[in-house]
């Protein structure tokens, strides 16, 4: 039986674990938090009789980690409010199934501390990361050529500049492949997931950024790949169906029966690529710049990130104001290497004040 603490429960990742999770004996849920929906996190923990809750940071999600116990953590936080939690699991020597890809974007190199002196494993979550694990699983470094991870575009594929100038919330929403939280869905749009999940392979795979490419997948099928030297490439297929990735970490290293059907090679399947256009969407440029400037460089993208996107949900700025919001706050931010996570606290509260300084300039002068 394996102790899962759930972090992030009443979002799309917690929701779909849940799921997983009730229909698995193998897995108990021993803690529920959640940020905001108090009611609905409090419900899942008593119809399962889960004794450890957390409600808005109450307590804290690290010392809910630590008082309850688990086996495996299943961190699906949205955002940097997810770091503490990831650090003091990795500390513990928990395993921790990520689906916050912001605490190796925000903190790579003390997750990868924490994770060297506590002895546990990072086991990823997000479809493509865990695609790239699966493939990588068994083989030497010194094997591995390059890793390809999948975007599908988002809802924007084919547009140029000018068409997205007054595109919607509702329109950035509408994901053509996957059903994802609305912070992730706009990242897509804007491909700036995809350059989150560019640093993270980084972290994850100890990849050097020029080997770690990005290949525009419309239909979502093939989740990664990986090239090795001598000229093979191995893929992970499948159906965009986030259950898949998220039974994988919570049961590895077995595999789990899930209610996903295999895919159907005889109705055909067409698997196009192409590159992707980081001209219309520089989200991807600048997170790949971020990642190989270092130090606290990738803190500042993702907290002016953060910014950037809560001002779009909210009409307040333009979807392309999302992308200038972060490279002028980028250009604008030292950025030393955190000592440790109070350091990358004051990195981020500075990154963001300064992002929602330029978020505002742009409203104003927004049509």
């Amino acid at each position: 039986m394996k102790r899962v603490a759930l972090l992030g429960a009443t979002g799309s990742i917690g929701r779909q674990a849940i799921e997983i999770i009730d229909a698995s004996p193998e897995l108990e849920l021993v803690a529920v938090a959640a940020g905001r929906r108090g009611n609905e996190a409090r419900a899942i923990a008593s119809k399962r009789r889960v004794a450890h809750v957390s409600v808005g940071g109450d307590p804290p999600l690290d010392a809910l980690v630590e008082a309850c116990a688990p086996d495996v953590v299943l961190n699906a936080v949205v955002g940097f409010a997810g770091l503490p939690a990831t650090l003091a699991a990795l500390e513990a020597g928990i395993d921790l199934a990520l689906a916050n890809k912001e605490s190796l974007v925000a903190a790579g190199d003390l997750a990868l501390a924490a994770l060297e002196r506590g002895g546990g494993r990072i086991l990823p979550v997000d479809s493509e990361h865990s695609a790239l694990f699966q493939c990588l699983e068994g083989r030497s470094a010194q094997s591995v050529d390059a890793l390809v991870l999948t975007a599908s575009g988002g809802p924007f594929r084919g547009r140029t500049a000018e068409d997205l100038a007054d595109v919607t919330a509702g329109d950035a929403l509408a994901h053509p492949t996957w059903s994802m939280g609305p912070k992730i869905t706009i990242d897509s749009a804007t491909l700036m997931n995809k350059g989150l999940e560019l640093i993270e392979a980084h972290f994850l795979f100890g990849i050097q950024y020029e080997r770690i490419e990005v290949v525009v997948h419309p239909t979502s099928i093939v989740h990664s790949l990986v090239r090795f030297r001598d000229g093979a490439s191995l893929a992970h297929l499948g159906y965009p169906d986030m259950r898949v990735p998220i039974s994988y970490a919570l049961t590895y290293p077995d595999r789990a029966a899930t209610p996903i059907p295999p895919l159907d090679l005889q109705a055909g399947l067409t698997l196009e690529f192409e590159r992707p256009d980081e001209e219309t969407f520089p989200c991807l440029r600048l997170a790949r710049e971020a990642g190989r400037t270092g130090g606290a460089a990738p803190c500042v993208l993702n907290a002016a990130n953060e910014i950037a996107v809560a001002a779009f949900l909210d009409g307040a700025l333009p979807f392309p104001g999302i992308p200038e919001v972060v490279e002028r706050t980028l250009a604008a931010a030292e950025a030393p290497r955190a000592r440790d996570l109070a350091d990358l606290i004051e990195i981020d509260a500075a990154a963001r004040s300064a992002a929602g300084a330029v978020a505002r300039e742009l409203a104003a002068v927004s049509p």
